[in-house]
């Protein structure tokens, strides 16, 4: 299976896919690592487009075609990148499960982007500003909605392995 998870940043997506992965031991596909990792290693002014989530998609593809339970950590904002992690799992025949995760307090969201440290060393992490005006499509009827604004990371992981297993998408 493949858990695409989406969300605009401070929103907790990495905190939930994170502790999810762990959770079901399942490989932890991250978009912002991968992404530092290539600006560090070019010229910093080179714009990589979309680099990071290509090389995401080879590695969660590789790891499907082994058998194993992927989860993808990306801010997924555009109808295509979503379409693109569904052809993935597709191309691999797997089932694919998509998570977006939000932050229905805007105060509380406001307050993780201004005051979180990052866990990617030299990762600078946008503004708020930059989170309010960044371009984010709508993702329609089809995902798992998250609310992380009322709940804890243990409770949404519970929640979301249930919900999971209901559906008979995970073994009980």
């Amino acid at each position: 299976m493949l858990v695409i998870f989406g969300g605009l940043p401070g929103s907790g997506k990495t905190t939930i896919s994170r502790a999810l992965a762990s959770r079901l031991g399942a490989v932890y596909v991250r978009v912002d690592t991968i992404e530092h990792a290539i600006r560090t290693s070019v010229d910093p002014s080179n714009d990589i487009g979309p680099a990071g989530y290509v090389v995401a998609y080879g590695i969660a593809e590789d790891n499907l075609a082994l058998g194993r339970l992927v989860i993808a950590d990306s801010v997924n904002p555009l109808t295509i990148t979503r379409e693109t992690w569904l052809a993935v799992a597709a191309r691999s025949g797997v089932i694919a499960v998509e998570v977006e995760v939000t932050c229905s307090d805007k105060t509380e969201h406001r307050r993780r982007v201004e005051t979180r440290k990052t866990d990617v060393e030299g990762l600078v992490k946008p503004t708020w500003q930059e989170v309010v005006e960044r371009k984010y499509d709508d993702w329609g009827q089809r995902p798992i909605v998250v609310d992380t604004a009322a709940r804890d990371v243990p409770e949404i992981v519970e929640a979301l392995i249930t919900e999971l297993r209901t559906e008979r998408l995970l073994p009980i």
